[in-house]
């Protein structure tokens, strides 16, 4: 059985729905549905992989019916796709506060240790999608990579695509940890990366 997420980091877990007949609004319902399936997919993506699961899983862990799940998305991939922008939107939130490369180090750490089930299903898991996830990837990167840019001291003068190669980096060596260990330390990782990081993105002046 797949772990579950952690709630209250990238998605909140809805309160159970009553059963039969009640008086909540049709938007609060297909709301707490589909966060229901975007934790769902986000689940057995970590736990299955791409492959492993399909629209009937998803709908079976979040106990809501096919009718339901197509009412909110096309297919698999459009709610895996809306579980990761989800992700990246709750990273560029919490890395958006504080300068310096290693506030950013430990805040990017520290964001995929606070729920290491999303952190495996879209920092491991998500490539294997194919083409348009590596367009998201790299979309997200650039993004992370500009804002890394823009807290920097001298960051006008810093080529985007060192912050690029940074962030790259980064994120490879905290995909590796979380593919190669059940429990990995990512904290411990900072010290290192922060040194040789700010290296890669110093003032070339």
């Amino acid at each position: 059985m797949p772990e579950r997420i952690t709630s209250g980091v990238v998605f909140t877990t809805p309160p159970s729905l009553p059963r039969g007949r009640h008086e909540l609004p049709r938007e609060q319902v297909v709301a707490a549905q589909r966060e229901r399936m975007l934790i769902a997919a986000t689940e057995l993506l970590a736990g299955a992989g791409y492959r492993g699961f399909g629209v009937r899983e998803i709908c079976a862990r979040a106990a809501v019916s096919r009718a339901a799940f197509y009412e909110c998305f096309a297919d698999k991939d459009a709610c895996v796709y809306a579980a990761y922008d989800r992700f990246i939107a709750v990273f560029l939130e919490r890395l958006g506060a504080g300068d310096g490369v290693e506030r950013f180090v430990r805040a990017y750490l520290a964001t995929l240790d606070s729920d290491r089930v999303a952190a495996r299903a879209f920092q491991v898991e998500m490539d294997a999608l194919g083409r348009p996830a590596r367009r998201r990837r790299r979309q997200a990167v650039e993004r992370l990579a500009a804002l890394v840019r823009d807290r920097l001291p001298g960051g006008a003068t810093v080529p985007l695509s060192a912050c690029v190669g940074a962030i790259y980096a980064l994120r490879q060596i905290a995909s590796d940890a979380l593919d190669s260990d059940d429990e990995p330390d990512l904290m411990a990782l900072a010290p290192e990366l922060t040194t040789w990081l700010t290296r890669m993105v110093e003032d070339p002046a």
